[in-house]
């Protein structure tokens, strides 16, 4: 077949059946990766993953237990680019008092998950809404400030298990600090101090102070110096 040159010629080069060969490998090779990331028109499959919660605030704040499953969809499946991310949330309760806005609340979390991107800021956003009539501890002596509050707990704990936020974790010399401290108070402290769940496990002291820093009713005055048992937590450093 003749092809017309109406350009000028600048360079030319002899063509082989090994170059072009060499050059289509070499263009597969470059090629970067299909890697499917979350994004708001992905469509939702049959079959998603699924985890539920439950929590049990007092009945100040609600009078029923409310069940929170979030579900997951797995991306890259299979790939060394496998990951979980949340798809969509419900929450469930015999309770219909806070219906109309639990509902918009799960609209509103199932939309920012879909939409990709780092959602993590969920968590921080949920936890600082505060209730005006006051807040409370859940088992185990953390305070949450509202119910929302507990819910944004939970899409938290929620992340850790799958891997999107990586919580911080005491180094050895910590957690033997901690331990010395909890083992001194049981032994120093009196029956009346001892606080202890319904199934004796041993929990923090009645009489220790909300820490700051992760909002646990742990921190205790030991050796003249205000520790949280719990996070690890001194002012004396």
């Amino acid at each position: 077949m003749t092809t017309k040159i109406e350009k000028k010629i600048v360079g030319y080069r002899v063509a082989s059946p090994e170059s072009d060969a060499t050059k289509a490998a070499t263009e597969v090779t470059n090629r970067p990766a299909d890697v499917i990331q979350m994004h708001e028109s992905l469509e939702r499959p049959e079959f998603l993953i699924g985890s539920t919660y439950k929590i049990k605030p007092p009945e100040t704040a609600s009078a029923h237990a409310l069940y929170i499953t979030i579900n997951d969809i797995i991306l890259n499946e299979g790939t060394e680019h496998e990951q979980r991310r949340p798809f969509e949330v419900f929450i469930n309760s015999k309770g219909m008092e806070h219906f109309q806005w639990i509902v918009a609340l799960t609209r509103i979390i199932s939309a920012v998950f879909r939409k990709g991107g780092d959602v993590t800021f969920l968590v921080e956003e949920l936890r600082s809404v505060f209730d005006p009539n006051g807040g409370y501890y859940k088992k185990g002596g953390v305070f949450m400030p509202s119910l929302v509050a507990e819910i944004g707990d939970v899409i938290e704990r929620h992340m850790v298990e799958i891997g999107m936020i990586k919580r911080p974790v005491l180094d050895k010399h910590q957690k033997k600090l901690i331990d010395e401290k909890l083992s001194e108070f049981q032994l120093t402290a009196s029956p009346s101090e001892k606080h202890k769940e319904p199934h004796g496990e041993m929990m923090f002291p009645e009489s220790a102070e909300l820490c700051k820093k992760c909002s646990t009713k742990a921190v205790i005055l030991m050796d003249g110096c205000m520790t949280c048992l719990n996070c690890g937590d001194s002012k004396c450093g």
